[in-house]
Order: C-alpha cells, then structure tokens, then sequence
C-alpha cells in the first residue's frame, strides 16, 4: 500500500500490537531489539532508530514555538513532541511548565497571576504573551530578533505545521499534569479524531497547504513520511492513570510509559540530601532504582495497559555548555533495563539526548528512539544529515 494514501488504521495497528504480544522471548542481550519488536516498529511506520523533536528544536528557537517546530520538521525529524495542556476556555495547547513564567513575560502582563496555573488563562489571554523573548535573553549566541514575541501554540497550530512542508513527521504528545485537566484524554481524542489523524482511514495530506515549506519543488521525494503511517500518533504520559484513561479512549494508537524515580514513581534507593552546590543534574545522576523488581514493576504495567514501549530518562555525559545539562537525569535506561524492557516486548525511547556521544552510548545499549533537544545533531549520528543548515531555515522562515 502506498504510504502516500489513506491508511486503516485500526487493523494494521492491531496486528502489529498482536505479532508483538503473541511473539517469543529476546534471546541472549544484545544491542539491538528483539525481530518482534523490529516488527512492530515497522507495521506502525515508526523508524528505527526514532528522532523525536523534544518541543521541536529548543536548542536554536524557543521551545514550543513556530520556528522550533518548523525548523525539527524540515531538518527531518520522525515526530514534533509537545506537552499537552487545556485552557480555561478548552484550547488544547502545548506548553511544558505548569506555570508561564519561565517562558513567557506573564510578570508583566498578569502580574496578579504570574504563578497561576495555565488552566486559569483563556486562550485569548495566553496569545498576549511573549513567549520568544526569554531564550533571546537565556542564550545570546543563538538569539534573533524575530523570536521577539512568538506565541503559544494551541495543537492545532502544531498539527498545521506537521502536516505543511515536504517532510511529513508524527506527533508525539504527552499528557501534562493530567489530573489538573480532568477528561484531557477524550478532548484529545475528540480533537485526533476530527481532524483525521485516527480513525478508521487517515488523511494523505495531498492537499495540504505548503506555505511553511522552504523547498517549492513539489516533485521532491519526502524524506519523512511518519504522517502516513498507522503510528502517525505516539501518546506518552508518565501517569499511570492518563495512561489506563488513553488506553480506554484510544486503545488502537501507539502509547509510551514515560519512567522516573521516585515518590510516585520507580522506588529509588536513599540517598543523601541534594547539597547546597550539587547541581540538579549531578543529584540525578547519583541516584538509583531499589531494586530490578521495582523496575519490571513498571514495565510489566506498561505492557498490561496498552503502552508498546516505556520512555526512561538518561544521564547526559558529554557536555557543551549548561543546555545540554539541563536534560540530564537520572539513569533509567542502564544496559540492563533496557535489555529488561525488550525482554517485556517494549520499545525504549529514552529522553533527553542530545549529544553525539550519548546517542552512540544509548544505541549501542539497545535504544529504539531518542527524545531530543538538537534534532541535526541526532539526524546526522543516524545518517540522515538534513539537506539545509539550522541557519538557512531560519533565515528562509523570517527569523
């Protein structure tokens, strides 16, 4: 079947689901996946290994924003990832904190209502603020005067933008602090379902408008073509109960368990107070799961509940500079969980790596996909070296 038409969705996800259930143990450990995990990945469209675009490509444009989200489309990543919130007036958009004020100029604007919620804002009300003008401020060698006043987008905005252009990548979207959104989860799915990205058939795009796009060539072969495919959405959550509430309402969409440690999460082993001058990244990276038991417990749920892989966190060893530390956590994806988690029939897409050699480290360990904040720099480790520079987009897009 031509990946450039409608597509039945519901059938071929749930063969692929069943061959991964119904397929025998992993063999001895190796670095790379068990065939029936290879199997799956392919009758869902999702490549091997995954460049997930962390918030689009926060590293050379406000995350979240336009440029970010244009810029990890047409360098060639698999899937756009965003976080899910709702608006006062039910928006579904996409924003990472729980507050605005790390982001955008909420201070001024809303003074009284700085540290509220996002839930307390209309969508009227968040389209006032700027949510370009901090990065320009945080990182002055990647600054541009046309990140000044950038908006936050709603899902629709992002979903436009996934669907313009030659490239036609997924969406990856994760279930934010879902319990202060009560029903997210069948908003989402109402929204998926009207705009035809599930369902029954899916649309091709043909007539997508191309306005985005800096190639005109129509002619031009795609290099990405997720969009197309049965796994054209992956929802991700790290709640256990968003995840059961997905499954209920999307049972045929591809789902992630994203891990962490701690209280309400993996249990970790005690550890010493974070120190006045350990950085968080340092805290991270020295603590450890309690047992291979607690781990295969979160596994083991993930797989009962629909997911078809878990997202574990990763220690960012390599370093240039503080963003790649902001990313760096603690270790849920050592050699043995991941083994572990293709012994389960899961795949491991692991966040958040950025650097050339973690990628090697984490693939070499057996790692399917990768949630990234520097989708060129995972695109070229993967052979796939976009055919334009970071810099040429942005110039092409106005920035």
């Amino acid at each position: 079947m031509s990946s450039h038409h409608p597509i039945a969705r519901a059938s071929l996800l749930t063969l692929a689901i069943a061959a991964a259930l119904s397929s025998t143990p992993l063999q001895a450990a190796d670095t790379k996946p068990a065939p029936s995990l290879s199997q799956t990945s392919a009758a869902l469209g999702i490549p091997e290994p995954t460049v997930i675009a962390h918030r689009g490509d926060p590293f050379n444009a406000p995350e979240s924003t336009r440029p970010a989200y244009l810029l990890a489309r047409d360098l060639g990543a698999d899937y756009l990832e965003l976080d899910l919130q709702r608006t006062k007036d039910g928006q579904l958009i996409a924003l990472h904190d729980n507050t605005l004020t790390r982001t955008t100029n909420v201070a001024d604007v809303f003074p009284e209502r700085a540290e509220a919620p996002v839930s307390q804002f209309t969508l009227a009300e968040l389209k006032q603020l700027d949510a370009g003008s901090w990065f320009n401020k945080a990182y002055p060698d990647r600054a541009r005067p046309g990140f000044k006043g950038l908006k936050i987008l709603t899902l629709d905005e992002i979903r436009a933008i996934a669907e313009g252009g030659p490239n036609h990548p997924g969406l990856y979207i994760e279930t934010k602090v879902p319990a202060q959104f009560p029903g997210i989860e069948q908003d989402l799915k109402r929204y998926l379902k009207d705009s035809d990205w599930i369902g029954a058939t899916a649309r091709s795009h043909s007539g997508s408008e191309r306005q985005d796009s800096v190639h005109q060539d129509r002619e031009r072969p795609s290099a990405v073509n997720v969009g197309y495919t049965p796994g054209r959405v992956i929802l991700q959550t790290f709640e256990k109960k968003s995840l059961d509430a997905l499954q209920q309402q999307m049972p045929n969409v591809p789902k992630i368990l994203l891990l962490w440690g701690g209280e309400g999460s993996i249990p970790l082993e005690k550890s010493a107070p974070q120190g006045a001058n350990e950085t968080d990244a340092d805290y991270y990276a020295r603590q450890q799961v309690a047992s291979r038991a607690d781990y295969g417990e979160w596994l083991r749920y993930a797989k009962d509940h629909g997911a078809i892989g878990v997202g574990p966190s990763t220690v960012q060893h390599a370093h240039d500079g503080i963003f790649s530390r902001q990313f760096s956590y603690m270790e849920l994806a050592a050699p043995w969980m991941v083994d572990m988690a293709h012994e389960h029939h899961l795949l491991v897409h692991a966040y958040t790596v950025d650097q050339s050699t973690d990628l090697d480290t984490y693939r070499q360990r057996g790692v399917d996909g990768f949630f990234t904040n520097r989708p060129a720099v995972a695109l070229k480790r993967f052979g796939r070296t976009p055919a334009q520079s970071v810099n040429d987009l942005l110039s092409a897009y106005g920035y």
